[in-house]
C-alpha cells in the first residue's frame, strides 16, 4: 500500500498539550495551580507566557514556535524566548500531564501522540538511523481507542495513540524487525517522516531499537525475561488507576449484596450454635502450627451436616445493610466471616457433592443469606467434569467428596473499584481460601485450594453468566485422614 505524494515538502513538526483531565486555575499575573491525575501543582511566579502557553496547551496539541510567536518574539522552533527556561521547568514538574504529539504541515492534527501512563516520566526522543533495526517490543499491544488505535506496554511509561494513517501503518509494520528505510519504501511514507515516527515511538518504551548485531536489549533483561506479556499487563493495570480502564459508557449495573436464586431445588443447611465453640475448638496459634500439607482425598462420605457446618462458619451472611462505599455512593453490604475490601463480598460458592451423605450428588449454588444449597445441575457430565479436574489438580487418584467453585460477578465490583475489580477478587479469593482450609481444620476436615485447568468448562458446568461471572479458583473438602 502507499499513499499519495503531498503537494508540497512534508515536515513534521513537533506539538504540546496538557492531559484532557487536567484544570488550570490562575491567580494573578504570575501565578496558577494546575490539578492534575497526579495531584495539584502550584507555580507562584509561573510568569505571563508560561500561563499562556498552558492555556493554550489545555485547547489542544499546539507548537511551541507558534506560541513563541504569539509573543512577538522570533525565536525558532521550540521555547527559546524570555520566560522559556521557566517553561521548560514546569513542563518538567508536570511531566506526567504533558502529552507529546508529532503532525505535518497539512494542518490536520496530530499523527500520533504520546501519553504518559505514570506521574513523572521522562520522553526524549532520539534521531533513528533509517537503516536500524526496530520492532515492537514484546509487551505491546494494539487496541481500540476512542481517538483510533493505542499502542500500549506494561513495562512502557508512555501510551501511544496513533491518530492518522501513516502512524497506524509504521505501527502495525513493527510486528518484525524492520528499519525505517524498510518502512518507508514499503508503504511510500517519506523516511524523513518514518524516522520521525520511529523516534516517537522508540522514546514512548512501546517500540525498541536494536543494537550491533541486530540485538534487542529488552531480550536480555534478566528482569523482564521472568515475565509473561499477560501477567506483567495484569500486574500493571491492577496496580495502578488507569484514566482509560472502562468506558464511560459501559458503566454496569451495580448487583445485590448476593446473587439472585436459581430455580433449582432447595436444601436448607445444619445451622451449628456456635455459643461456647471457642472454648472447646483448637485456638488459633493451633490452627496455625500445625501442618499445612494437602493430605490425599479419602473414600469417605462428608455428612450434610459437616456441610452444613463448614459453609456457616466460613462464609454465610451474618448481617447485611447500607454503608459508604469508596467511590462516594451508598450501597448494599454485608458481614461474613473472611474480609473484603469495602464489604462488598463479590464472591460466589458452588458446591459439587460427590459423597455425602444427606445431599444428593449435583452441582449446587450455596445462598449466604439463608445458609441453603440450590441445585444447579444434576447431569453427570458436569459432575464428572469437575470432579476430574479437581483429582488431576490434587495429583490424587481420587475425586475429593466435595468440591468448592468460587466465582466473581464483576457487576458487584467494577462500578466502585474500576479496572482494580478483577485483582480484588483474587485478594478476596486467597482471604476467603485461607478461612475455608482453617474452618476444615478445627472441624477435623481437609480442604485445600486447586487450579484447575478449565477453559469455559467450568463456567458451563455451574450455569455461568460469562463474562458478568467468571470462575477464579476452587477448593477440594474432603475428611482428613
Amino acid at each position: 500500500m502507499t499513499f499519495d505524494e503531498p503537494d508540497e515538502p512534508v515536515e513534521t513538526i513537533p506539538l504540546v498539550s496538557l492531559a484532557e483531565d487536567s484544570l488550570l486555575e490562575f491567580g494573578d499575573e504570575t501565578s496558577l495551580v494546575v490539578v492534575t491525575r497526579w495531584g495539584e501543582f502550584d507555580f507562584p511566579d509561573a510568569g505571563p507566557l508560561v500561563g499562556e502557553a498552558l492555556r493554550r496547551m489545555a485547547l489542544g496539541p499546539v507548537s511551541p514556535a507558534n506560541v513563541a510567536a504569539s509573543w512577538e518574539e522570533s525565536g525558532g522552533p521550540g521555547w527559546t524566548v524570555p520566560g522559556a527556561d521557566a517553561l521548560e521547568r514546569v513542563l518538567t514538574e508536570l511531566s506526567g500531564s504533558v502529552v507529546r504529539s508529532l503532525g505535518l504541515n497539512d494542518g490536520k492534527g496530530p499523527l500520533l501522540s504520546v501519553v504518559p501512563v505514570v506521574p513523572d516520566p521522562v520522553f526524549a526522543p532520539a534521531e533513528i538511523v533509517a537503516t536500524r533495526p526496530v520492532r515492537l517490543s514484546r509487551f505491546s499491544a494494539l487496541r481500540p481507542d476512542d481517538s483510533g488505535l493505542s499502542l500500549e506496554s506494561p513495562s512502557a511509561r508512555f501510551r501511544v495513540l496513533l491518530a492518522q494513517p501513516w502512524a497506524v501503518h509504521v505501527a502495525a509494520s513493527l510486528g518484525k524487525v524492520v528499519s525505517a528505510a524498510e518502512i518507508a519504501a514499503q508503504e511510500g511514507i517519506p523516511v524523513e517522516v518514518v524516522t520521525r515516527l520511529v523516534g516517537y515511538l522508540v522514546a514512548s518504551g512501546c517500540v525498541v531499537a536494536g543494537e550491533d548485531g541486530g540485538r534487542f536489549a529488552e531480550d536480555a533483561d534478566p528482569g523482564l525475561g521472568l515475565w509473561s506479556y499477560e501477567e506483567l499487563l495484569f500486574h500493571d493495570r491492577s496496580r495502578t488507576w488507569q484514566a482509560y480502564g472502562l468506558p464511560e459508557t459501559a458503566e454496569p449495573p451495580r448487583s445485590p449484596v448476593a446473587k439472585p436464586l436459581g430455580p433449582g431445588r432447595e436444601f436448607v443447611l445444619h445451622r451449628p450454635d456456635l455459643t461456647g465453640r471457642a472454648e472447646v475448638g483448637p485456638t488459633l496459634t493451633e490452627l496455625l502450627e500445625t501442618d499445612h500439607a494437602a493430605p490425599a482425598f479419602t473414600t469417605r462420605e462428608l455428612s450434610a451436616e459437616q456441610i452444613g457446618e463448614f459453609l456457616y462458619r466460613a462464609a454465610r451472611i451474618r448481617s447485611s445493610g447500607p454503608a459508604s462505599l469508596p467511590d462516594g455512593t451508598v450501597g448494599e453490604v454485608s458481614q461474613r466471616p473472611y474480609v473484603s475490601t469495602a464489604r462488598l463480598y463479590e464472591l460466589e460458592l458452588y458446591l459439587t457433592v460427590n459423597r455425602c451423605s444427606g445431599l444428593p450428588q449435583g452441582i449446587y449454588h450455596y445462598d449466604p443469606a439463608g445458609h441453603r444449597l440450590f441445585l444447579v445441575s444434576s447431569d453427570p457430565a458436569d459432575h464428572r467434569i469437575l470432579l476430574d479436574m479437581a483429582m488431576v489438580a490434587a495429583a490424587d487418584h481420587r475425586h475429593p467428596a466435595a468440591l468448592l467453585s468460587v466465582t466473581t460477578r464483576m457487576a458487584r465490583t467494577a462500578p466502585v473499584l474500576r479496572s482494580r475489580a478483577y485483582a480484588a477478587a483474587l485478594l478476596h479469593l486467597g482471604a476467603l481460601q485461607e478461612t475455608l482450609h482453617l474452618t476444615a481444620k478445627a472441624m477435623g476436615l481437609a480442604a485445600h485450594a486447586v487450579s484447575v485447568d478449565a477453559g469455559d468448562r467450568v463456567g458451563r458446568a455451574l450455569r455461568l453468566d460469562w463474562p458478568a461471572e467468571v470462575c477464579v479458583g476452587e477448593c477440594a473438602l474432603d475428611l482428613a485422614p
